[in-house]
């Protein structure tokens, strides 16, 4: 006789994900392309490499804040979904709505094309791509990735583990060619500190952290697949924590690694920093190896979004506030293949498109407003709910929640205060979606959900 098969969850999809498929999802989809890029970004705000050293640091805590509180949340309400299950309970279904909507609608389908685009440009590496040909890649990739999940949880998992296992390794062993192959030097290092204020560097290291934050983002996707995890109760909370770490040791690595090898000044200075490190360390050799672990951690990233965030309309539907298709699950493989597959249609016309960018930059800080108002969730229903099974309580509340809220709330302010015409057009796009949500009737069945 086989296995015994887990049972069905009562939304009708399976519980078959382990705990390492669960960090595996998690570390998979925050480790994309900025791992290679930021730590230029991040150099280029401070005149030595111990501030662009610690701002990784506290963004990996600042993180982890929020993971801790949300992982609460995770375990107590195994749902597909996540947060819009959280913020529906916490403080009404207007919000888990809102949310839902500028997730699945626009943020999430304009990173599956952000980053097919970047995985098609840097395939160009190896085979000449004109502009169109790029289009065409970058579509055909969410495509396949796409087809690749119609057919059952188990598969996903399957192909998400393997692309995150190389993509680790590739970065390792970064890490590894730039500490130990000769051409780098600790005098690089040097000085670790400045001279500088610390008042003068309140500015650099606030805007840093901004950047910084939206690298580590990702931590929640595996929410979103909670009633397809085998034992949420256990594994929700530690495959957030374990992601986490994961990859704020990852990041502070390559970061140190990258400085060793170039210096400061020249990392801030470079456009391809990862890519200048290994053509120093290898030659021409270098430049293959750092190019294909790009293009494994971009398309493994895709592969984590495609996988997890069909998830958040499928539970939208579920529950009425969304168009009924979206709800529908394969009978064969239990996935809600009709949200699979109009979500990738829908990336791949935004990278026809060419408006995936723009989208991106309108709402991507509206997710950290959400991030900020889950974590206030955990500390809403731990006061309204006292009594709901909290298999996993959050370690440090209330002081873990407090202190994302209060980074969530600053990304936001500076948004708003850097890009204020991009900011209102992101809560215009969440108005669009408020207006629908009115006009469809998707408040009533709510309400009488």
């Amino acid at each position: 006789m086989g296995a015994p098969q887990p049972e069905r969850h009562r939304d009708g999809l399976k519980p078959v994900l382990s705990l390492l498929d669960a960090t595996m999802i998690n570390v998979g989809t925050m480790v994309a392309s900025a791992i290679f890029l930021m730590p230029a970004v991040i150099a280029a705000k401070f005149a030595t490499p111990g501030p662009a050293l610690l701002v990784w640091v506290v963004g990996g805590v600042v993180s982890l804040f929020g993971a801790l509180a949300i992982a609460e949340l995770g375990a107590a309400m195994p749902e597909a979904g996540g947060q819009f299950v959280y913020l529906s309970r916490a403080f009404g279904p207007v919000w888990g709505y809102l949310y839902g909507w500028g997730t699945a609608v626009i943020v999430n389908p304009a990173s599956l094309a952000a980053i097919a685009v970047g995985f098609a440009t840097y395939l160009g590496y190896f085979v000449p791509l004109d502009p169109t040909a790029v289009k065409l890649v970058a579509m055909a990739s969410i495509l396949l990735l796409t087809l690749i999940n119609c057919f059952g949880v188990e598969l996903g998992a399957r192909v998400q583990n393997l692309l995150t296992f190389v993509k680790l390794a590739g970065v390792l062993g970064i890490v590894g060619a730039a500490l130990f192959v000769s051409g780098g030097s600790a005098a690089n290092l040097t000085p670790l500190w400045g001279g500088e204020s610390l008042g003068s560097m309140i500015g650099p290291f606030g805007v840093a952290m901004v950047a910084v934050l939206y690298a580590y983002d990702g931590w929640v996707e595996v929410t979103y697949v909670g009633s397809e995890l085998r034992d949420p109760a256990r594994d929700m909370a530690r495959s957030i924590v374990y992601s986490t770490l994961m990859v704020t040791v990852l990041y502070v690595a390559v970061t140190l690694a990258l400085t060793y090898v170039l210096g400061h000044a020249a990392v801030a200075g470079s456009e391809r920093v990862a890519s200048d490190a290994m053509v120093r360390l290898l030659g021409g050799a270098g430049a293959t190896i750092i190019t294909v672990t790009i293009l494994v951690s971009t398309l493994g990233a895709n592969h984590g979004i495609v996988f997890t965030a069909a998830r958040i309309p499928f539970a939208m539907a579920t529950s009425g506030q969304f168009f009924r298709w979206a709800a529908r699950v394969s009978p064969r493989y239990r996935v809600p293949t009709t949200a699979l597959v109009v979500q990738g249609v829908w990336s791949a016309a935004l990278v026809l498109l060419g408006t995936y960018e723009q989208l991106a930059t309108y709402v991507v800080f509206v997710a950290f407003l959400f991030y900020g108002l889950s974590c206030a969730a955990v500390i809403v229903l731990r006061r309204r709910e006292p009594n709901l099974p909290r298999p996993y309580r959050a370690w440090g509340y209330p002081v873990t929640p407090i202190v994302f809220i209060l980074f969530a709330i600053f990304l936001v302010g500076n948004s708003i205060v850097e890009t204020p015409i991009e900011s209102l057009i992101g809560v215009g796009l969440l108005a669009v979606g408020l207006a629908l949500y009115y006009l469809l009737g998707w408040n009533r069945n709510a309400r009488a959900g």
